[in-house]
């Protein structure tokens, strides 16, 4: 039996949760600055940054541990928060039951919202036999590693980087993060990465405008783009990766 890194449908999972790594990562880069900011010791973000791998319930937990919030209170929360991960061990334990309690309990640590969601699109129905079981064990570890590499390596550089971030940024440095983090995972398309580059640029041009009415700009002149290139047969493919020119 060849071991899972080897198997195709591995590096497989790493492709595709290579498009949304970019994504984790800039989440991922704002937990770290957060957890440096809250004042926790370095030795007890570090731990909660690989152990916990929970971003959710970290940023929900952050805030009252900076506050002295009772134990209870903190546990609690992030109980609550990731209350949702018993319904993906529920829907998942038919793939992995045939599995040793430790490899279930190391699959389950791994196992993310985005892996689980590209891991039951990918295999909606459990295998049946030998063979689909190993290769639908390759592409969750495979999708797996290449989210938490992407989450704890951001986490880390977040917070090596976090003192050097002026504290007057604050929320709103942590909010510039989390609105990259989403912008990276919706740039799935050339159309969408250019229609991202023309919003910045117009953006930047007109920021000396008031009443932030570069933003209004920004949104203009990005989808009056696209629009005209969406007209275009050539460029059109562009905004669909399986679409064909004549």
């Amino acid at each position: 039996m060849i071991a899972l890194y080897r198997h195709p449908d591995f590096r497989l999972g790493l492709r595709t949760m290579g498009a949304a790594a970019p994504g984790l990562a800039a989440w991922g880069l704002m937990t770290g600055v957060a957890m440096i900011k809250s004042g926790m010791s370095l030795i007890e973000v570090l731990l909660m940054g690989i152990f916990v791998y929970a971003g959710s319930s970290q940023l929900a937990a952050i805030p009252l541990i900076a506050a002295g919030a009772p134990m209870w209170v903190i546990l609690a929360t992030s109980f609550c928060v990731n209350l949702r991960f018993m319904v993906f061990s529920a829907h998942l334990r038919a793939y992995l039951m045939h599995q040793s309690f430790w490899r279930r309990l190391v699959s389950g640590y791994f196992t993310a919202d985005l892996s689980y969601v590209m891991f039951t699109k990918r295999f909606p129905h459990p295998a049946q036999d030998a063979a689909g079981r190993r290769a639908q064990e390759a592409f969750l570890a495979g999708n797996s590693t290449m989210a938490w590499c992407s989450w704890i390596g951001s986490s880390l550089l977040g917070m090596a980087l976090a003192n050097a971030i002026p504290v007057a940024w604050g929320l709103g440095f942590a909010g510039i993060l989390a609105l990259l983090g989403i912008l990276c995972s919706l740039a799935t398309t050339r159309l969408r990465v250019l229609s991202g580059a023309v919003a910045g640029a117009a953006a930047v041009a007109s920021f000396a405008l008031p009443l932030k009415l570069n933003i209004l700009v920004a949104i203009a002149a990005a989808v009056s783009v696209c629009l005209l290139l969406e007209k275009v047969p050539a460029v059109r493919a562009l905004g669909d990766p399986d679409a064909k020119t004549p």
